[in-house]
């Protein structure tokens, strides 16, 4: 039996611990939080990924995981930490790099390191890996380095984990191939063998192509507002075609991924990645282009002191999640306006930088209905049942959810 030390117990970390201690091995998964490695061992997780904070309870019970500040001896490290954006929208890798310094005094000869956070090309070869051999031990003699990305789903996290094919990218062969014995352990999808950089590379063009998809279909939102059309008639209609496939338009990007990845690759190619940089800037752009149609369309109704009523603020459907929500940064640029905001959302707990209210309140006595987010509740809805309830009859589906004809 194989001892596994995952660092990070993120959204990523957390459920890759759970599982391969339930698959038989002996998991230390470490972070700085110390209240969150309290309460993992302590059997008292509250999750918002469905079915993690079950998984995670069966797995401390079991005496195979246990969560601590610091690493210790091992025969696999995993890295699974955060790589946030700076502020010139580059890739921070400060917790990688802290995260394979905090491992040098444990590694020791027939280690196999594995880094999972999503990195700029070259990022394994030219900085994880002189960290490691500052031990004295080196990639390819004695130890081994592989980069495996995530490719999860937020709200369907324990199931891609298992389900999706992986991608690895080991820094020599053997490294590779040690990895993809661990993820054999319960990935069921296929796992392909490459080398590191291009592992990384794959990674971002996966949610690069997904932002350049979505791109141009908010063009086309845009496009067709001017023209008077409906958007998602159109794209239905362009998507009857065997060989098209455009994703629906919205009020933008958002999460730890899609908005931000693409960034990564401009990092590397800034000269030669101008459709990429083009992509992220009509994303961008969204949220203001949405709160214009807002403001236009209350001064077209001539209402002075307009209330607006919000659906939505996390980053996509079926989620709490509000990384980078361009439905929540919608809902704080009218407030910073002066137009008076009620909003409501039925993933979002414990918020507390303004009241959410219930749908009932949200909709009571409102000028302008603005739809942001997808969730389920709000597709059963009849839109003209709220407007009775409301004071004014604005209606502005951002996500096409009562404007498509699907």
């Amino acid at each position: 039996m194989k001892k596994i030390c995952i660092i990070g117990l993120g959204y990523v970390g957390l459920p890759t611990a759970c599982i391969l201690s339930l698959k038989g091995f002996k998991v230390v998964g470490v972070d700085t939080n110390s209240r969150l490695v309290k309460k993992l061992n302590q059997v008292d997780i509250g999750a918002l990924e469905p079915g993690l904070a079950g998984l995670a309870n069966t797995a401390i019970k079991s005496d195979r995981f246990i969560a601590k500040l610091s690493p210790e001896e091992v025969d696999i490290f995993m890295i699974c930490v955060p790589t946030p954006p700076t502020n010139d929208n580059k890739a921070d890798l400060t917790y990688v790099k802290d995260a394979a310094k905090s491992i040098l005094p444990y590694l020791r000869r027939g280690n196999l390191v594995i880094l999972e956070s999503t990195v700029p090309p070259g990022t394994t070869k030219e900085i994880v890996k002189p960290i490691l051999e500052k031990n004295g031990l080196k990639i390819g003699n004695g130890l081994c380095l592989a980069y495996c990305p995530e490719r999860v789903l937020p709200g369907n996290v324990l199931k891609e984990l298992v389900g999706n094919d992986r991608i690895i990218g080991g820094i020599d062969v053997q490294s590779a191939e040690l990895a993809k014995e661990i993820y054999q352990s319960f990935v069921e999808g296929e796992i392909y063998l490459t080398d590191a950089t291009t592992a990384e590379m794959a990674k971002l063009v996966e949610n690069s192509f997904r932002d350049v998809n979505i791109a141009f279909a908010n063009e086309l939102s845009r496009i067709c507002d001017k023209l008077d059309l409906n958007v998602w008639e159109v794209v239905g209609l362009a998507n009857k075609h065997p060989r098209v496939n455009i994703l629906k338009p919205g009020p933008g990007v958002g999460g730890h991924c899609v908005a931000v990845d693409p960034f990564f690759i401009i990092e590397k190619a800034p000269d030669e990645a101008k459709l990429i940089k083009t992509v992220r800037c009509v994303n961008d752009s969204m949220p203001g282009y949405i709160v214009e149609k807002v403001e236009r369309a209350v001064k077209q109704a001539e209402i002075k002191t307009p209330i607006i009523a919000c659906l939505g603020i996390t980053y996509k459907a079926e989620t709490g999640d509000l990384r980078g929500s361009p439905a929540l940064n919608i809902v704080r640029r009218l407030r910073e306006k002066g137009y008076t905001i009620r909003a409501y959302d039925p993933y979002v707990r414990d918020f507390t930088e303004f009241s959410l209210f219930s749908l009932e309140e949200t909709v009571r006595g409102a000028d302008c209905l603005v739809l942001l987010v997808d969730h389920k509740e709000f597709k059963k809805i009849n839109p003209y049942e709220l407007v009775k309830k409301m004071r004014g009859s604005l209606i502005i589906d951002t996500r096409g959810i009562w404007l498509s004809n699907e």
